[in-house]
């Protein structure tokens, strides 16, 4: 792993991939640092205290206090994301902002900047955004507790979809940590993954001497064929990616709280709207980490929440929710890939490299065709 140029702090830990919490891999912002960054805005004034650390493991983030208020601060390693590659999930929040979605806006820089590099990190800057972060700690793979936040939650994604209809920027530029749908919508995806292998060298490097092409098809094999044709026509969208519970900040704790802005766009990427709506569901109805709780892993009532607050304002034909059910079972394929990547040629963590392979790649399609999983596919083609 790159050797930090910030100290580390012994009591900053963040998520594990098994729902514990352990030392992080990138260092937490310390003052020193954030000094040097708010100097390059104007509009900050000075820095007063870092308030709170994010708990999030794959970059590092805090709130901080500074004289013109708080602000959210976000740091990424270089091989992680560039200023350029940084800067189009930065466009692509603007567009919304412009289209009416409650989100923080992203400062500029004395340069007009919203992406910094110093030395072999990258900076983003945003105003706190508005409301309680209610799920902050919530671990990615923990199930929505709450079905009326489940409902706002798919009728705000639904409103996500309609002001990002008329974006059309090209594809992100990379595939680290961003969720993208071309193998999954490709005719044949082992020679698209294979295409892929020249311009992604970690990835090529983890899959050397091991039958990868026999592992993906298998884990294909159940899905693709019903899924594929229907997938390679759906209209081109730009998504979230991570529409998770805990990238929505709320009003109040109640039932009745409204959703006040949305957080997180490192995932995004342009798929389709169903695509988002199939990772919501992923994210926010099944227990990845309780699976041998049975029945008990999946929120039935989750995801129908979900749809139904989408379709409210988004209508789903009847086909729509059969691919949708067909999508979830391979919705989290590029995604994964992506973690191995940064896993095994970034952080150089093997061991979680093969879990991001083996359990979360393998298992979580193969889950789906357990009696659990096809239970929670049969309700989402029921509601059809």
């Amino acid at each position: 792993m790159p050797k930090p140029t910030a100290p580390a702090d012994p009591d900053h830990l963040v998520h594990g991939l098994a729902g514990d919490d352990i030392a992080p891999d990138w260092p937490a912002l310390v003052a020193p640092e954030l000094q040097v960054l708010l100097g390059r805005f104007p509009q900050t004034g000075a820095l007063r205290r870092v308030v709170w650390h994010s708990p999030r493991p794959l970059s590092a983030a805090c709130l901080v206090d500074t004289e013109a208020g708080t602000l959210f601060v976000k740091r990424h390693h270089h091989r992680v994301r560039s200023a350029a590659t940084l800067t189009e999930e930065h466009r692509y929040i603007a567009h919304l902002r412009r289209h009416g979605l409650p989100l923080a806006d992203v400062l500029r820089d004395a340069d007009g900047d919203t992406a910094i590099a110093i030395g072999d990190w990258v900076y983003e800057v945003h105003r706190r955004a508005a409301g309680i972060d209610l799920y902050r700690e919530l671990v990615s793979w923990q199930p929505l507790p709450n079905p009326f936040h489940a409902h706002r939650a798919g009728r705000m994604l639904a409103r996500l979809h309609d002001a990002g209809a008329d974006y059309a920027a090209p594809q992100r530029s990379t595939h680290i940590l961003v969720a993208r749908s071309e193998l999954i919508a490709a005719a044949d995806p082992v020679a698209a993954l294979e295409s892929q292998l020249p311009q992604r060298p970690g990835l090529a490097d983890y899959l050397r001497g091991r039958p990868w092409q026999r592992e993906f098809a298998d884990l294909l094999a159940p899905w693709h064929a019903r899924l594929q044709p229907a997938l390679a026509r759906q209209p081109r969208l730009w998504t979230h990616g991570d529409w998770h519970v805990s990238n929505l900040c709320w009003s109040g704790s109640g039932d009745d709280a409204d959703i006040t802005a949305v957080l997180d766009f490192g995932l995004a990427a342009a798929n389709c709207a169903l695509f988002d709506l199939a990772t919501a569901i992923e994210r926010n109805a099944v227990a990845w980490l309780a699976l041998d709780t049975g029945a008990a892993a999946i929120h039935p009532s989750i995801a129908r929440a979900l749809i139904e607050g989408y379709r409210e304002i988004r209508p789903l034909a009847r086909d729509d929710l059969q691919l949708l059910a067909d999508l979830l079972p391979l919705v989290h394929v590029d995604f994964a890939l992506s973690e191995v990547e940064y896993f095994h040629a970034i952080t150089h963590a093997p061991a979680h490299a093969d879990v991001a392979w083996d359990t979360f790649l393998r298992g979580h399609a193969a889950w789906f065709a357990t009696a659990t999983g096809q239970a929670l596919l049969d309700g989402i083609r029921a509601l059809a």
